[in-house]
């Protein structure tokens, strides 16, 4: 396979600087903390390590010199430009937001297949190039996240704050009532607010929690409440559903729904509420059910191949069957 990935780096105050700030990065030791993009190829490439599937890395000259072969580009969108409108393409799954960015790719770029991460996007992306998307969830190491073997944990809800629409309001209305709640039950509550952490943190606290409140308008995947889920945490998830909630394509006149914060889910992992006048029952059946241990989180991400290797055979299977 010919793999190409690669996060935008553009210069930023005067031509070209781009080059001296890689540098600069490079030489302070700073490194990039991987977001949902690079996550999605971080861990296809270890699936594809670990079934010993073979692959190409970012090898444009071998692609110009055997042009019919497949690509498998699994984004960004910038790296379209760096291919003939000839060469094949599976594009996906670190795409558009939307296909209103692009919607005549198809008529420029020999696009055999989009993929994108779950049903919910599937049907979104379809109504704009039917017939030419396909899901594929990426997996999750569930030998990294695994549950702890230690069985007294010192965290009991740690509190997962993906919101970003509505600050103000969801601050007031939802997130304050929610912690208060928490309070007067006098439990040990984790916060971590997306953007504001790093991927090490959350792997800590897979081993040392009881359950994890998942707060996020809708996810693609949804890669962190996975990889909880897989360590065996419980979740209970803010699932407001409705209409994709995204300011700038609601002003283009894009309207979609319904959409999910949890599109792979089973009641194994836990519980969903709608609203903030959900929660406080939702919570006491919720906790209720995590002190008897009810729930199988992991059996979920397991039965529905939702780890490395299997992501990735499945990753292999697409790919062969876009091939020509």
């Amino acid at each position: 396979m010919n793999l190409f990935y690669e996060e935008p780096d553009p210069d930023r105050w005067i031509p070209f600087d781009r080059y001296p700030r890689r540098l600069i990065r490079l030489l302070a030791g700073r490194t990039r903390q991987p977001g949902g993009a690079m996550r999605v190829f971080l861990n296809l490439r270890a699936g594809l390590d670990r079934i010993g599937a073979p692959y190409r890395l970012n090898n444009y000259r071998y692609v110009r010199n055997n042009p019919e072969d497949l690509v498998s580009l699994i984004g960004k969108p910038h790296l379209l430009a760096r291919f003939s409108a000839q060469t094949p393409i599976l594009f996906g799954t670190s795409i558009y937001n939307h296909p209103i960015d692009d919607e005549l790719l198809p008529t420029h770029h020999l696009v055999r297949q989009v993929l994108v991460p779950s049903p919910w996007v599937q049907r979104m992306f379809s109504k704009v190039w039917p017939k030419l998307v396909s899901v594929w969830p990426v997996g999750i190491d569930t030998q990294r996240w695994a549950p702890s073997a230690s069985k007294s944990k010192d965290v009991d809800v740690v509190v997962y704050d993906k919101i970003y629409r509505q600050r103000d309001d969801h601050q007031r209305m939802l997130i304050e009532p929610l912690m208060a709640e928490l309070q007067r039950h006098g439990l040990v509550v984790e916060y971590l607010r997306y953007g504001f952490y790093a991927e090490p943190e959350l792997l800590m606290l897979s081993r040392r929690a009881r359950s994890l409140i998942y707060l996020s308008h809708h996810e693609t995947q949804g890669i962190a409440v996975e990889q909880m889920m897989a360590a065996g945490v419980p979740v209970l998830a803010w699932d407001p559903g409705g209409e994709w909630q995204n300011l700038e394509y609601l002003l283009r006149g894009v309207r979609f729904g319904p959409v999910t914060s949890v599109p792979y889910w089973d009641d194994r992992c836990g519980v969903k509420f709608t609203n903030a006048g959900d929660f406080v029952p939702a919570f006491a059946h919720f906790w209720k059910s995590v002190k008897a241990d009810a729930f199988n989180p992991r059996g979920m991400i397991l039965d529905n191949k939702l780890t490395l290797e299997e992501a990735a055979e499945a990753y292999v299977a697409l790919a062969s069957k876009y091939r020509y």
